[in-house]
């Protein structure tokens, strides 16, 4: 029997990826001049495979390879690291309501870009990775505040205290933007639309950059899967089972971290990703961090991806991303929580 259910749950991991990339190809497909299926796939085995690209395709070959395409890439992969860096979160704090930007990584990465936007600071060297390396930078920066500060009151890096400064050094440091904001009004459009998100130009660069990082997230997390699964029951029980809990906890925070830190900085704050891909995995894989790792990858990067095609397509201007997650994001989330609840 339980045989059985083990096939029938790879049956529905391969469906759900399936699923997943036909999301990621229709995101790809429609906006302004919609493309259809036929020449999409004859542009792609031409760009790929050097195959033949007929002359009167030129001006959609420009559109769905140039712009639609890297910029549907980054979202699928912003989306995947998002929820992967929030599967981490709510495995190591043991709290199912738990993000990366519980610990201020968000919260840091806006506080290095407001300042990048506000004090017009440029480095030559960087060009356009300025306001990203800055925003990263912070974002990490935070986190390493919040564990340091954390492991002075609490040697053993306890759940609730990680998660209690955390949240203390999130609202200090948006305290902190919102006074920049308040002396730069002239930026002030800028940053609200850092804050709420975009993929607006985003090119074949950013999806270089991204795809490597969420690959090397991925096999690592696999790595430390075990761990995850046993460190869920909690810290005592953990212990006692061998598993050196602060080392890993540091190991796998600082790697959400990076993940989350690396898509801020690319995207500007998008939130309910981390928290509705790896909570929708859970109720219909289960608990078991070999699924619910690379699940959660590929749930979120189909989510953000779809809400992405939204935010260009619903109006004639362009809506900030991280309002169509929010707008979808929180009902959903609020659902899956209270038929999650009902079935414990």
């Amino acid at each position: 029997m339980s045989k059985e259910k083990s096939f029938g749950k790879n049956t529905l991991e391969v469906i759900t990826i399936l699923v997943c990339l036909i999301i990621l190809g229709i995101c790809m497909g429609i906006g302004s001049v919609d493309i259809p299926l036929k020449d999409a796939m004859t542009i792609l085995g031409g760009k790929i495979f050097g195959t033949y690209i007929p002359d009167e395709l030129a001006a959609t070959t420009s559109i769905l390879w140039t712009i639609r395409l890297p910029r549907a890439m980054t979202a699928f992969l912003v989306g995947g690291a998002l929820a992967l860096s929030g599967a981490i979160m709510q495995s190591v704090l043991q709290n199912p309501l738990a993000s990366s930007y519980t610990l201020g990584v968000s919260s840091g990465a806006s506080l290095g870009a407001s300042i990048i936007i506000v004090t017009q600071f440029t480095i030559p060297a960087l060009g356009s990775f300025l306001l990203p390396t800055f925003g990263f930078a912070f974002g990490f920066a935070t986190v390493l505040l919040v564990i340091a500060i954390a492991s002075r009151f609490d040697n053993t890096l306890h759940s609730n205290t990680v998660i209690l400064i955390g949240m203390v050094v999130s609202l200090f440091t948006n305290a902190v933007m919102t006074l920049v904001s308040s002396f730069a009004r002239a930026h002030s459009q800028q940053l609200l639309l850092w804050t709420m998100g975009s993929f607006s130009g985003k090119r074949w660069y950013h999806v270089q950059i991204l795809l490597p990082l969420c690959i090397f997230g991925m096999i690592v997390t696999l790595y430390h899967a075990r761990s995850m699964d046993i460190m869920s029951f909690g810290d005592e029980q953990a212990y006692a089972m061998g598993v050196n809990v602060r080392t890993k906890k540091k190991i796998l925070l600082l790697l959400a971290s990076l993940l989350t830190g690396a898509s801020v900085c690319f995207s500007g704050t998008i939130g309910f990703v981390d928290l509705i891909a790896p909570h929708a995995v859970r109720i219909v894989f289960g608990s078991s961090h070999k699924r619910v790792v690379p699940m959660s990858f590929f749930v979120g990067g189909a989510f953000m991806a779809f809400c992405d095609m939204v935010a260009r397509t619903a109006v004639e201007s362009e809506l900030p991303v991280g309002a169509v997650t929010g707008v979808i994001g929180a009902p959903f989330f609020v659902w899956l929580y209270l038929r999650g609840s009902k079935e414990s």
